[in-house]
């Protein structure tokens, strides 16, 4: 039952992210970026492609973004339910979860993701992003350094020998 304690995570995450994209899709959509720092604007986006935008011109990039993502989820909360997995690489997957779940939410419902985040200096901007992306990219690193630290093997639910 602890296992799926960590699933209490996805909801709050979920929530952060729409909540803040529902913010700026009331304050500034149609309106200049806000500077919050000289490295940080707070801008209005829509995203109807994937990461930085790839295939957002192309007619199949919208229903490639919504197949792959849900097949990632569903994915995610099999190997999660069904595996023992350490409490490091349980704690990243899910937050890739709840990432992913406040993006998808985004492109059902509205057909694409708000992005407001715009990190910049002299020069150099990055994409914008949002909350979701946020929680995806921590999850990732975070499961990348459990990968690489730590040699705690997987189980399966029920199972008593361990895999590595």
């Amino acid at each position: 039952m602890q296992r799926y304690a960590l699933f209490l995570i996805v909801l709050p995450v979920f929530a952060l992210d729409q909540w803040t994209k529902r913010l700026v899709v009331d304050r500034l959509a149609g309106g200049e970026p806000v500077r919050v720092f000289s490295w940080l604007s707070l801008v209005y986006g829509r995203n109807t492609g994937g990461l930085f935008g790839i295939m957002s011109h192309h007619s199949a990039g919208s229903l490639v973004f919504l197949v792959i993502p849900l097949a990632i989820i569903a994915g995610l909360i099999y190997y999660l339910a069904a595996f023992r997995v350490p409490l490091w690489t349980r704690l990243s997957l899910t937050f890739v979860l709840s990432g992913a779940v406040g993006n998808i939410y985004d492109r059902i419902y509205y057909g694409s993701v708000v992005d407001f985040i715009l990190l910049h200096y002299k020069g150099f901007q990055w994409p914008a992003f949002n909350v979701a992306d946020s929680s995806i990219t921590f999850g990732i690193g975070l499961w990348l350094l459990t990968q690489l630290f730590l040699k705690e093997g997987t189980r399966r639910t029920g199972s008593r020998s361990r895999a590595t």
